[in-house]
């Protein structure tokens, strides 16, 4: 009876290590070990080689830009003999002229980064200042005599008559000071009568 015992815990051990044992037959394409492997969470954590994480292409744009701009005008200065010498008076007043430029500019994700100048156009031309600038000498007349101007020189005589100069007045002339060069022969206020 003892030995019946024996044999039947040897069995039921047997039979539970059995039961835990990894199977010794080879696994075929078709069997549940297969399928069991594919649903692994191992199996599915296995990265994708196939696909790459692609940037965002950069997005360019280009847009046309006009804008205007001023030109300045330019001053010239001429002389001009019939001004008093030191005198000057504007001739011609100036204005300024305009331009226009096209550019074209390049946007990229939108922040400007290129920008080019592609045409200027002249739409109106600038108009120069001319300014006259006198060199007319001032005449230096004696005050001692009015009517007409008595130059002041090393000596004066009247014009047509029989002085040698070296200056020459055309009267009449009327004496009011001091007639320094004897113009007034006969005496009367009044000079080169003829």
């Amino acid at each position: 009876m003892g030995r019946i015992i024996q044999a039947v815990v040897a069995v039921s051990a047997l039979i539970a290590l059995g039961a835990c044992a990894e199977p010794t037959e080879p696994l075929t394409a078709g069997s549940s070990a297969d399928a069991t492997a594919s649903e692994s969470p191992a199996a599915a954590a296995v990265p994708s080689t196939t696909s790459a994480s692609a940037e965002p292409t950069p997005s360019a744009e280009k847009r046309t830009v006009t804008r205007t701009r001023k030109i300045p005008y330019k001053t010239r200065r001429v002389n001009d003999p019939t001004l008093a010498k030191g005198r000057t008076k504007v001739r011609q007043r100036g204005a300024t002229g305009t331009k226009t430029l096209t550019y074209v500019v390049t946007y990229t994700n939108g922040t400007k980064t290129e920008t080019k100048l592609l045409r200027e156009v002249v739409t109106k031309k600038p108009v120069t200042r001319i300014i006259a600038v006198g060199t007319k000498r001032a005449r230096s007349c004696d005050p001692n005599y009015s009517g007409a101007c008595v130059p002041i020189a090393s000596d004066v005589d009247c014009a047509g008559g029989s002085g040698n100069g070296p200056a020459y007045v055309r009267g009449p002339v009327r004496i009011i000071g001091s007639d320094i060069y004897d113009l007034d022969r006969d005496g009367d206020g009044i000079a080169c009568e003829s």
